[in-house]
């Protein structure tokens, strides 16, 4: 049963009592069901077991929060040597549902649900819609993938928590998609930020205003990273309020949302504990220092992780949010760790390059980095598309703007780079997760 409510000063809560819970009575919750997931893990998966006697330590050294750093990390690659089964709790008879991911770069990893589980991952994502306002009256269109892909049927399954029409269309069939937009009133729209670019495009194409021909209202966009700035340009174009979503395929998918203050995401405290780390040393960051996301999950039955190292650069943000709520956030993802790009001995992130391009009113949305070694020396070209407006076929005119974009990069990357500018509609679109690098040094 939906259990939101709505609150004196008119923002809408699923439960107050809970999100709105004094942090030090929050983190008691926290305490008590680690305590309970560390034995309940040690009784019931071999694989932390092990990993605990590895570390040299027992269920009963855990008894504080504070303990958890006593607690080793889990990889990613340890559900990939673990596959398929090989890390899950329970027993096939309790299992409701499977999820896989691609495997592209090895082994697939695989994510089992119990019925409960599955409960809890709708209870989060219907928190997190509630918190933007989204609920009964609402029509979601789902275009995320469906299938082992846990974008779709994670958002569907929240929307449907607090009582949303669901619209399932999944991603592809553009002239759909915007066509059942109009005709069925969609309010609310679910996608990659790379995926509603190119519906905009579409839509521009066909005349067809967001403003005054639908009535979309809110975007959740995620699955891959975007900046301030591009949430700007989006809110500017349609006139919807853009936010963004968190999750990954090993914690369930989709989880959290910001709020309507779209200043950070709330993660659940009583379903998990947030940790930011040194990605080097490993040792716990205090809090407002970027670092390395680090989950466990404090509710999950058949796959539960203790200190998951996602590998996506946040900030962690402790202090009560406007809205009302006390459950930690965490700030815009800048990047992952496997994302950074080395060029001679200075980091680089695909996010940084767009939150330049995107304050440059000249260039449009789509950019593609591309780096090269060459006579042992590392050297990155950005391909940039203009904005129509902004094209000319004067050559000094190209030139200058070239210049222009060249001196902006480098005073944030601090980092010489090529720029070429390129038509509007040159680089290739993507329906999915975008692919902003090519890295020809691993080829």
């Amino acid at each position: 049963m939906t259990k939101w409510l709505l609150c004196d000063n008119m923002i809408e809560y699923w439960n107050p009592q809970i999100e709105r819970m004094p942090l030090d009575e929050l983190e008691l919750i926290q305490e008590e069901r680690l305590r309970h997931l560390v034995d309940y893990v040690y009784t019931h998966s071999p694989f932390y077991k092990k990993r605990f006697d590895e570390a040299g330590v027992k269920p009963e050294d855990i008894k504080t929060l504070d303990d958890l750093q006593k607690l080793p990390f889990t990889y990613k690659k340890d559900l990939r040597d673990n596959y398929p089964k090989g890390m899950f709790c329970v027993p096939d008879t309790q299992l409701v549902r499977y999820h896989v991911s691609s495997g592209t770069t090895g082994k697939p990893t695989v994510v089992g649900y119990t019925k409960n589980d599955i409960h809890e991952w709708a209870k989060s994502l219907g928190r997190a819609l509630t918190s933007i306002g989204v609920g009964r009256g609402d029509v979601l269109q789902v275009s995320y993938g469906y299938g082992l892909f846990t974008g779709g049927l994670g958002l569907h399954y929240g929307a449907e928590e607090v009582g949303s029409t669901v619209l399932p269309i999944s991603v592809g069939n553009t002239d759909k998609q915007l066509e059942l937009m109009q005709d069925l009133g969609t309010t609310t729209l679910a996608c990659t930020p790379s995926y509603f670019l190119y519906m905009t495009e579409e839509a521009n194409d066909k005349g067809i205003d967001f403003q005054k021909d639908t009535g979309l209202k809110t975007g959740i966009f995620g699955a891959e990273p975007w900046t301030e700035e591009m949430r700007k340009r989006m809110e500017d174009a349609t006139g919807i309020k853009a936010y963004d979503v968190f999750g990954t395929s090993e914690l369930s998918g989709p989880l959290f949302t910001e709020c309507t203050c779209q200043d950070g995401i709330h993660i659940w405290g009583d379903q998990f504990i947030v940790e930011i780390i040194d990605p080097e040393t490993g040792e716990t960051l205090p809090e407002g220092e970027k670092g390395e996301l680090v989950i466990t999950t404090l509710t999950k039955e058949a796959l539960p992780l203790i200190r998951y190292r996602i590998g996506d650069y946040t900030i962690l943000n402790k202090q009560p949010c406007e809205c009302g709520r006390t459950h930690p956030r965490i700030m815009r993802v800048t990047g992952r760790v496997d994302d950074m790009l080395i060029i001679r001995g200075i980091n680089v992130f695909p996010g940084q390059v767009e939150s330049v391009l995107m304050k440059i009113p000249e260039v449009g949305e789509h950019f593609m980095i591309h780096v090269d070694r060459i006579n042992e020396m590392d050297t990155m070209k950005i391909q940039i598309e203009m904005n129509d407006e902004a094209f000319s076929d004067k050559v000094n005119d190209i030139i200058f703007l070239e210049k222009k974009v060249a001196s902006a990069l480098k005073s944030v990357l601090n980092l010489s780079v090529g720029v070429e500018l390129v038509e509007n509609g040159t680089l290739p679109r993507s329906i999915g997760k975008s692919k902003k690098v090519i890295d020809n040094r691993k080829l």
